[in-house]
């Protein structure tokens, strides 16, 4: 008891997560997918390892904060047909935060009525989208985590001050963790731009909500206690996060380039090149395609062909030097035309 009273630093009771491991599966599957499959795997990666960093930018402000605290990271839930994946729980002695990472690429504005609209600019367009509002999902995990601690109640009593105060001791917390991100919530209501915060707001929002709290505070054994609470009811769930790429698995006896029919050769690749020119990539890069070549007032494949487009796609080049593998794409294309397309293809 005397050594958990004298605690002063942050502990985390559970640190890793599962991302990791998901995301080697992802990148150890790609080579095996036909073109289109390899465009939606690696946008797929992409989002993974934009959350695995959001987390972690999470996890060093928490681990700097020199405040006592017990720390859940990515901590499954789950009651009869509800179930929630938390991002994080923070036990501090008298508010549990819930919290929802998001690093979201582009500009965030909260409206009026609490929707959240996303900006993202590229070859100097903007481009607007509404997206699922994160106080809407994470609202959901506070309720399934109340009603798991009110059915754990047996006294009446108990469970009716569980179901009235719970929400003035555990708080619902948005963090936007990409560091580039605008938030822009001005005319958003208070209560809900009250639960959105960047990262680097974290610390000293927890400390400041800690001090304006009127609760009674847990000794370092309660807090303790509390946070185990969530802990024990923990689920560790295996998923096969790769189910979802089985159709677009090529033959395995075969390179991509093998698995392409022939003329006149019924295969279902006909249905693959024919979907790719459906997705929304395919038509960005048409587009700029076409917007540049009335610009410079020449043909549209002078920018790059069909072939050249799908090769773009496949190989989802990162930087200019990656550009220059691309069919048709050298050391002047790649200078010209790069910041755009790359812009574009960081999309996705």
């Amino acid at each position: 008891m005397g050594l958990l009273n004298r605690m002063k630093e942050p502990i985390f009771l559970k640190e890793n997560s599962n991302a990791e491991e998901q995301l080697e599966k992802l990148k150890a599957l790609e080579p095996l997918l036909n073109i289109e499959g390899q465009g939606i795997i690696r946008q797929d990666i992409k989002y993974l390892e934009y959350g695995i960093i959001g987390e972690k930018n999470i996890a060093f402000e928490l681990k700097n904060s020199h405040m006592p605290m017990y720390i859940i990271h990515d901590i499954y839930l789950e009651d009869g047909d509800l179930s929630a994946q938390i991002d994080y729980l923070v036990f501090t002695k008298k508010i549990c935060f819930v919290i929802e990472c998001k690093n979201l690429y582009g500009d965030i504005e909260i409206n009026s009525v609490g929707d959240f609209i996303r900006t993202i600019e590229f070859s100097g367009r903007k481009k607007r989208e509404g997206i699922y509002s994160p106080i809407t999902q994470n609202q959901r995990h506070l309720e399934l985590m109340k009603k798991m601690r009110i059915d754990n109640k047996n006294n009446i009593l108990a469970k009716f001050m569980l179901d009235k105060y719970f929400e003035d001791f555990t708080k619902s917390l948005v963090v936007l963790a990409n560091p580039k991100t605008v938030l822009d919530a001005r005319f958003a209501k208070k209560e809900i731009s009250n639960k959105v915060i960047r990262a680097d707001q974290l610390v000293k929002y927890i400390k400041t909500m800690y001090e304006k709290s009127k609760e009674p505070a847990f000794s370092d054994e309660g807090m303790l206690e509390w946070a185990q609470y969530y802990i024990d009811l923990h689920k560790e769930v295996v998923k096969d996060y790769t189910e979802k790429y089985e159709m677009y698995k090529i033959n395995k006896s075969k390179s991509p380039q093998e698995a392409t029919p022939a003329k006149g050769e019924s295969s279902d690749a006909v249905d693959v090149v024919s979907s790719l020119e459906e997705t929304n990539i395919f038509k960005e890069l048409r587009a700029y395609r076409l917007r540049k070549s009335r610009e410079e007032k020449v043909k549209p494949y002078f920018i790059y062909n069909d072939n050249q487009l799908k090769d773009l796609i496949s190989k989802m080049p990162r930087s200019k030097e990656e550009l220059k593998t691309v069919s048709g794409f050298g050391e002047i294309k790649a200078n010209k035309y790069g910041d755009d397309i790359l812009q574009i293809l960081n999309q996705y």
